[in-house]
Parts: C-alpha cells; sequence; structure tokens
C-alpha cells in the first residue's frame, strides 16, 4: 500500500510511538519504586485485570461474523464452550485446555 509520507516521516512516527510507549512503562516502574505499598482498591481492581485481557483477546474469535444461527454454530465456538464447562465444572488449567481442544477437534469432525 503507496503512501505520500516519506520515510523520515515515518520512522519519526515510529520512534515517537516507541518512545511514548517507553514512558507509560517507565512512570509506572519509577511511581511503584517510590510507593512502599499499593492503595487496597488498586489491588481489588488488579486482580480482574488477567481476566479482562484474556476475554478480550478470545472472545472476538468466537464472535461470528454473519447473524444467522448456522454461523452461530461453528467449531470454535463449541469446542470454546466445551473449555468454559472444563474450567467451570474441574477448575484446572490443563482439563480446560484438554476440554476446548477436545470440543474443537469433535466439532470440525461433525459439522
Amino acid at each position: 500500500m503507496a503512501t505520500s509520507y516519506g520515510p523520515l516521516s515515518i520512522w519519526a512516527v515510529i520512534v515517537a510511538g516507541g518512545l511514548a510507549t517507553f514512558a507509560i512503562r517507565l512512570s509506572f516502574i519509577h511511581l511503584f519504586g517510590r510507593v512502599d505499598e499499593v492503595p487496597p482498591w488498586l489491588e481489588r481492581a488488579l486482580v480482574y485485570v488477567p481476566a479482562a485481557v484474556l476475554a478480550a483477546l478470545v472472545a472476538p474469535d468466537f464472535a461470528p461474523a454473519s447473524a444467522t444461527v448456522e454461523a452461530a454454530l461453528t467449531p470454535e465456538l463449541l469446542g470454546g464452550a466445551a473449555a468454559i464447562a472444563a474450567a467451570w465444572r474441574t477448575e484446572d488449567v490443563l482439563w480446560t485446555v484438554a476440554a476446548g481442544m477436545a470440543g474443537l477437534h469433535l466439532a470440525r469432525f461433525l459439522l
């Protein structure tokens, strides 16, 4: 894809984005290096970050591209449902992954 921007402009944007990302990360390292203890309200909020990030990464793969019932019954959705059921029942990561993969492959075979 062609662009009207020159190489210097593109590199300037890349470097600026990298510096901004570095500054954000450094600010948290600097902040938590100076703060003796994390406030309890922040600790309570940080407990939910891994689950929220995982859901944000995984959920779009289960959303169908079209709104028909046939499109909603994909092997990925059925494998995800098997993984969710295993996670809820066993609370074990290994069983969750195994059930999800088994459900995915079984759904691909049957559908």
